[in-house]
C-alpha cells in the first residue's frame, strides 16, 4: 500500500496560512479532488464537505455512480469506468481521489482508469484489498449477517443494519437524518463477493489517511506503518456530513502540504 518514497515527509501546515485573497489556494489552478462516495451512503454524503472545500477555493467533483449498483457486475470496473467519465468534464487536471468508508477499496480501480490521478486520500475508509473480496476482509459472523439480510442479491439500506438508536448517534438532527435515510441506496450483496483488481496503475504518488472514528483505528495505525501522513477529525464516521468544514480544512492541508513539495 506504500505510495511511494517521498509520503514521510508531508508535513501540514496550518489551511489558513494557505489561502490569498478572496480565499483563493495557489495550488489549486489545475488540481481535481475528486470525492469518492461509499457504495452504502451515495454521493450525498460528500456534498457538505465539498461546498466547504469550494469556498476554501478547491476544484471538487462529486461523482455520482449508484446507478452501476443497479444493473449486474462485475462492479469495481463499471464504477471506475462512470468515475472516470465524469471526470473527463474536467479535462488537463490532475486529481485527488478522496475516498470515504467503502470507496477506498475502489480506488486502485478508478486511479487505472481514471489516468491523471497523483494521489489519494482515505477519510475513515477502507484500505485497497486487491485480489480479494470485501468479504475475505471481515468475520465471518458479519458475512453471515449480511446475507440474512438479503433479499435475493439485495441488502437493506446501510441504516437498517444496525439500531435505530445508532444511526440517531451519528445523526442527531432529525431532518438531516430522515433525509440521508432516505436517499440511502440497497447494495447488490454480489458486489461484496466480488474480487477487488490489482492494477498496476496503483498507487499514485502519495497517499493519506483521515481517522475520523475509533472503528477505523486498525486502518490508521496501518496506513501510518506504510508512512502515509496520519491526521485526525475528533468526530464519527459521518463527519464529512456532520462536521463539514472540519473535515475539509483536513483535507486541503494535506492536499496542500503535497502540492509544496
Amino acid at each position: 500500500m506504500r505510495c511511494g518514497p517521498e509520503d514521510r515527509t508531508l508535513d501540514l501546515p496550518v489551511p489558513s496560512a494557505l489561502l490569498l485573497g478572496g480565499g483563493q489556494n495557489r495550488f489549486v489552478d489545475d488540481l481535481l479532488l475528486v470525492l469518492v462516495h461509499s457504495p452504502l451512503t451515495g454521493a450525498q454524503a460528500w456534498r457538505p464537505a465539498a461546498v466547504a472545500l469550494r469556498s476554501m477555493g478547491r476544484r471538487v467533483a462529486v461523482p455520482d455512480f449508484e446507478a452501476v449498483f443497479e444493473r449486474d457486475g462485475p462492479y469495481h470496473q463499471a464504477v471506475a469506468s462512470a468515475v472516470a467519465d465524469q471526470i473527463d468534464a474536467h479535462p488537463g487536471m490532475r486529481v485527488v481521489l478522496v475516498a470515504h468508508s467503502g470507496a477506498g477499496a475502489l480506488l486502485p480501480a478508478i486511479t487505472a482508469s481514471v489516468g491523471s490521478a497523483i494521489g489519494a486520500v482515505f477519510v475513515d475508509a477502507l484500505l485497497p484489498h486487491p485480489s480479494r473480496t470485501w468479504f475475505d476482509t471481515v468475520p465471518r459472523e458479519l458475512r453471515d449477517r449480511l446475507a440474512s439480510l438479503a433479499e435475493g442479491d439485495r441488502l437493506p439500506k446501510w441504516s437498517d443494519w444496525f439500531p435505530p438508536a445508532a444511526v440517531a448517534a451519528l445523526l442527531p438532527e432529525a431532518a438531516q437524518r430522515e433525509a440521508f435515510i432516505a436517499a440511502l441506496p440497497r447494495m447488490p450483496l454480489s458486489y461484496f463477493a466480488e474480487t477487488a483488481p490489482d492494477p498496476q496503475a496503483w498507487p499514485p504518488r502519495w497517499c493519506a489517511y483521515v481517522r475520523c472514528s475509533e472503528a477505523y483505528d486498525a486502518e490508521a495505525a496501518e496506513a501510518a506503518r506504510a508512512g502515509w501522513p496520519v491526521r485526525r477529525v475528533e468526530g464519527d464516521h459521518l463527519s464529512l456530513l456532520t462536521r463539514p468544514e472540519e473535515t475539509a480544512r483536513v483535507i486541503d492541508a494535506i492536499v496542500a502540504a503535497s502540492e509544496r513539495r
